[in-house]
């Protein structure tokens, strides 16, 4: 949210677009379909939203998605990679981030090269975890492996005794771990008490920083793929625009893979608004989006056609540091 406020307030600041202001209107469904849906249908009816933005998470967009093709109304950005939101392609639904098939391809390509290969999986038992562990089962395919043992925990608990007693035994090199920050935190200090000494690794939508934070100095080495430029470096023009605006908004501490995310998903919605013109309708926004092809927002690209609106496959692995920081 923080970093669509940024760009957002930008927007503003500079006559918005075509004269009209952006206003954000931001919802929590604490990670639960049902509520999901409940604030769809107020955004949608009671707020009478023109677009929407961000949604965070697979079993929750995926609730939402029959709200969202019945209104006809465009969503930019959800904050999850699963496939089932892809393929097919939904006309009113554009994805910025990578899969986490390419996630998860590119964890396991960069463990494979260091010759190791026994690959576990613990995953949070829903659509979001099982899309994870079907990229990694897919990445391992590639390379005529499959997993050595796999583990679930249930949404919005910490109970992984279960999964720590499938994965442990098998003796597992890397244990790629598809959940929320707390419980892939839960299981690493709990699998590291039992004294593994083997690799971690996360897919992005773990939440990084929350990561690091709740493991603290257990956190070195932690890996977690990355589906935005690394938001701390000026290297790329997106991000030095992302710091600036940030710091204009008020954040000039708060620079994250998160805010990244959604400052260049908020971008990407005004770049679409912008192309749609001053008589603007959901449908001259869809068509303005499926026509970003190869659209440049400063060292990342996007790519949008009516039949693929997968428009990243961006990937970084980056690890946690000692200190609780990051590098790539």
């Amino acid at each position: 949210r923080m970093g669509i406020d940024a760009y957002f307030k930008s927007v503003n600041a500079d006559g918005g677009v075509d004269g009209r202001q952006l206003k954000l209107i931001s919802l929590d469904d604490g990670y639960e379909p049902g509520r999901t849906v409940a604030n769809t249908k107020q955004l949608i009816d009671n707020d009478k939203v023109f677009a929407l933005l961000g949604y965070v998470g697979t079993p929750t967009t995926l609730a939402a998605k029959p709200l969202i093709d019945a209104a006809k109304i465009p969503l930019v950005g959800p904050f999850t990679g699963a496939m089932a939101l892809r393929d097919p392609v939904d006309r009113y639904i554009f994805n910025i981030r990578a899969s986490y098939n390419d996630e998860t391809r590119q964890i396991v390509d960069n463990f494979l090269f260091l010759g190791l290969k026994r690959v576990a999986v613990f995953y949070q038992d829903d659509a979001y975890g099982k899309a994870g562990l079907t990229g990694v089962v897919k990445a391992l395919a590639a390379h005529g492996l499959k997993p050595v043992a796999t583990g679930t925990v249930k949404r919005n608990t910490v109970d992984v005794a279960a999964a720590l007693k499938s994965i442990l035994p098998a003796h597992p090199d890397l244990i790629v771990e598809v959940g929320t920050y707390t419980e892939a935190a839960a299981f690493i200090q709990q699998a590291r008490a039992q004294g593994y000494g083997g690799q971690f690794a996360n897919v992005s939508f773990v939440g990084s920083e929350a990561l690091a934070k709740a493991l603290g100095p257990a956190g070195n080495g932690v890996m977690i793929s990355q589906v935005v430029p690394f938001p701390y470096s000026g290297v790329a023009a997106i991000v030095r625009e992302y710091q600036a605006r940030m710091t204009a908004a008020g954040h000039p501490n708060d620079y994250d893979f998160t805010s990244l995310e959604g400052y260049i998903d908020a971008k990407v919605l005004v770049q679409g608004l912008r192309k749609a013109g001053k008589a603007l309708t959901r449908n001259n926004l869809i068509d303005a989006l499926n026509g970003m092809n190869a659209e440049d927002l400063g060292g990342f690209v996007v790519h949008f056609t009516p039949t693929d609106h997968a428009g990243s496959s961006y990937v970084d692995v980056t690890s946690i540091t000692q200190n609780g920081k990051f590098r790539h």
